[in-house]
């Protein structure tokens, strides 16, 4: 009895081999056929999420961060830490000389294809800027005597003056932004200090022309 029992179960697992055999080709083919509709769906959400919340390329429009970026170099702006913030419910705030990627403020009149601006975060809240007889003086708790941002950083090297008459204490969720081209640049010295609920996202990196490409 117990030897029929053996046989009848050797050849019923017998058959279940025979018959997963039968099957596994069609079986690898529906996998195959799954594992590249899975593929062809996620892949385009993927790229939309790291666009939307990650990297995003941008592309400078205008002369008012010249010599550091010229006009059609393409960039890579980093969003996440902007995006943490979002989904924290924090604030993200840009350090000292990021230079940042905004929304354009309501403020400003230009062409609606101007949806965004890219300066250079110089003021902190809290600071008073001073823009006075070509220079940018900042006074802080730290610096109460007052400093001159661009003293000794390499972007200032054709900064030769910063024209304007400006007075003004950054209020909280703000920065005051320059461009590196003072001369041709319409900034926090025309518009006012910037929220930083309108920053996209900081440049890190310059990729095109490629025979440029450098870190910010």
């Amino acid at each position: 009895m117990k030897l029929f029992r053996k046989q009848e179960a050797t050849e019923e697992k017998s058959f279940l081999e025979k018959r997963e055999e039968a099957y596994s080709p069609t079986r690898r083919k529906i996998k195959s056929i799954s594992s590249t509709v899975l593929l062809i769906i996620t892949a385009p959400l993927l790229a939309i999420f790291i666009t939307s919340h990650v990297f995003h390329s941008y592309e400078v429009d205008g002369s008012s961060m010249e010599s550091t970026l010229q006009n059609g170099d393409r960039l890579i702006v980093f969003k996440l830490p902007k995006t943490i913030s979002n989904v924290s419910g924090g604030e993200h705030m840009p350090s000292r000389y990021d230079v940042i990627i905004f929304d354009r403020p309501a403020e400003i009149a230009a062409p609606n294809s101007v949806k965004h601006l890219i300066k250079r975060v110089i003021g902190l809240p809290g600071e008073r800027v001073v823009v006075k007889d070509g220079v940018i003086t900042i006074y802080s708790q730290e610096f109460s005597e007052g400093f001159n941002p661009d003293e000794g950083q390499e972007y200032a090297e054709t900064i030769d003056r910063t024209p304007g008459s400006v007075d003004v204490t950054v209020g909280e969720g703000e920065i005051f932004v320059a461009g590196d081209n003072r001369t041709n640049s319409t900034d926090s010295r025309t518009f006012g200090s910037v929220s930083t609920e309108l920053v996209v996202g900081k440049a890190t990196a310059r990729f095109v022309p490629v025979g440029n490409m450098r870190q910010l």
